[in-house]
């Protein structure tokens, strides 16, 4: 399979660069060609390389990814994506603590579509001082939290 959208990972750099919270919707977008964000977020995802963010998720977040590409994408598409993006990309693990933290939030939110994965994004964000997020959920930005677009590099 070709891979057009990964550059070479140079982590002296990026550990040094300003954080950044990658979360499912972006990782999907970048995969599916027929999302409606999938064009912005190739645009985005270059820029973000380039510029050496150090990029984290959660493993919340990898596995609502892994289950959303494998179920709409197929399993060659979860297994390219673990590969050649996860691989770039260090994981929080959500101990018991911010995940009782994550679920008191999204409990007494009681929102519909906001997610438990969402809650944990944000304890573990707001834990990191990590105050950037490339991704398509608002809900993000309803909690404080800059979600990067393809204004963000001018």
């Amino acid at each position: 399979m070709m891979i057009i959208w990964q550059k070479p990972f140079k982590q002296s750099k990026a550990m040094t660069i300003e954080k950044l919270f990658i979360d499912t919707s972006a990782f999907y977008a970048l995969m599916d060609r027929s999302d409606s964000y999938h064009q912005s977020a190739s645009k985005l995802w270059a820029h973000i390389l380039d510029k050496g963010y150090y990029l984290k998720t959660s493993n919340y977040v990898t596995l609502e990814t892994l289950a959303l590409l494998q179920n709409r994408l197929g399993f060659e598409a979860a297994e390219l994506w673990s590969r050649d993006v996860l691989g770039i990309v260090e994981t929080f693990w959500i101990d018991k603590e911010q995940h009782n933290l994550a679920f008191e939030i999204w409990f007494s939110l009681g929102r519909r579509k906001l997610s438990l994965v969402d809650c944990a994004s944000f304890v573990i964000m707001r834990q990191d001082k990590m105050e950037k997020v490339f991704g398509y959920d608002k809900h993000f930005t309803e909690h404080g939290f800059e979600n990067l677009n393809e204004y963000a590099f001018g």
